[in-house]
C-alpha cells in the first residue's frame, strides 16, 4: 500500500508542472495495460487547476486510454505466452482466477464486459489484455473502449467545469459508488427498453 501511495503522489505532482497534459496522456496510456494508478487522479487535478480546459484534458485522457487499450489488446493477442508470468506476478489485479472469470464474461457479454470495465472501477487492464488473449472482435473492443472511457473522463471534466473545485473531494470520496450507480441505471434502462417498452 505504501508503494501505491507513493505512486499516487508522484502522479499528482505532474499537475503542478508544465508537463501535466503529456503526463496525463502517458498515464492513461500506461494504465490501460499495466500501470496501477488510474488517470482520473491527474485528470481531476488538471481540471481543477484550469477548469476552462477540462474537456481538452478529458479528450487527452480518452485518446491515451483507448490507444493504451489497443496496445493491451495487442499484448494479449500476440505476446501473452511470453509475458503472462510478468502480469500474474507483478501487475495488481491479474490472477489466474480473475482471468478465468474474464474469459467467461467475454464468452457471454463481449461488448458489455469491455464497456463496464472501461467506465467503472473494474481494472481495465485485465479486460484489454484479456480481450486480446481471448480474441474478442477488435471493432467491438475499440467501440466499447472508446465509448466507455470517453464517457468516464468527460463526466469527470463536466462535473469540474460545472461545479468547480468543490467537486474534487466529492468525486474522490464517492467515485466508485457513482460509477456503479450509473451502470445500474444504464443497464436498467436497457432492460426497460427491451422488456417493457
Amino acid at each position: 500500500m505504501f508503494l501505491i501511495r507513493r505512486m499516487y503522489d508522484w502522479v499528482l505532482h505532474w499537475a503542478e508542472t508544465p508537463y501535466g497534459a503529456p503526463a496525463l496522456f502517458a498515464l492513461a496510456f500506461a494504465e490501460s495495460s499495466f500501470f496501477p494508478i488510474p488517470p482520473d487522479v491527474l485528470l481531476l487535478a488538471l481540471c481543477i487547476s484550469v477548469p476552462t480546459r477540462s474537456f481538452r484534458f478529458a479528450l487527452i485522457a480518452s485518446v491515451g486510454s483507448v490507444l493504451g487499450g489497443m496496445v493491451g489488446y495487442g499484448i494479449g493477442y500476440g505476446l501473452w505466452e511470453l509475458v503472462s508470468v510478468y502480469f500474474f506476478n507483478y501487475v495488481p489485479g491479474f490472477t489466474e482466477e480473475s482471468f478465468a472469470r474474464v474469459q467467461h464474461l467475454f464468452a457471454t457479454y463481449d461488448f458489455w464486459t469491455v464497456f463496464t470495465a472501461g467506465f467503472t472501477p473494474i481494472p481495465y487492464k485485465i479486460i484489454t489484455v484479456g480481450a486480446g488473449v481471448f480474441h474478442i472482435n477488435l471493432v467491438i473492443f475499440f467501440i466499447a473502449s472508446a465509448t466507455s472511457r470517453s464517457l468516464r473522463f468527460f463526466l469527470v471534466a463536466w462535473l469540474i467545469y460545472k461545479y468547480g473545485p468543490a467537486m474534487r473531494e466529492f468525486i474522490e470520496k464517492y467515485f466508485n459508488l457513482l460509477t456503479v450507480v450509473f451502470m445500474i441505471l444504464l443497464v436498467g434502462g436497457f432492460l426497460l427498453v427491451k422488456y417493457v417498452l
